[in-house]
């Protein structure tokens, strides 16, 4: 079991998906993440860049049937970091849950 953690790069919300969308593939192809997420090229790189400068993404360059292809591939220290993050959110859930049944919110 990870431990909680929340983590401020991955929280953000497109961040949390591309993290996600990576987890069950060695790597996925720049524009498939793009598609998928429904980001501009730019927009998908400038959160790579947060991610890969935290050693969560790697990019590798190929090339395939003439073409040069970028895979995204999430790291062991991204997919730990991931499962932290996502232990933490269920923590929070609990503690929010404990207190809606037992009564004890305040306003």
């Amino acid at each position: 079991m990870p431990y909680p953690v929340f983590d401020e790069v991955i929280h953000e919300p497109h961040r949390l998906q591309i993290c996600a969308y990576l987890v069950p593939v060695p790597g996925r192809d720049f524009g498939e993440v793009r598609d998928e997420m429904g980001l501009s090229d730019s927009a998908l790189s400038k959160h790579l860049k947060a991610l890969t400068s935290k050693g969560y993404t790697r990019l590798e360059r190929g090339a395939r049937e003439g073409r040069q292809v970028t895979t995204i591939v999430l790291t062991a220290a991204g997919r730990e970091a991931l499962c932290g993050h996502v232990a933490e959110l269920q923590r929070m859930a609990r503690v929010v849950g404990a207190d809606r049944r037992t009564g004890l919110r305040t306003r």
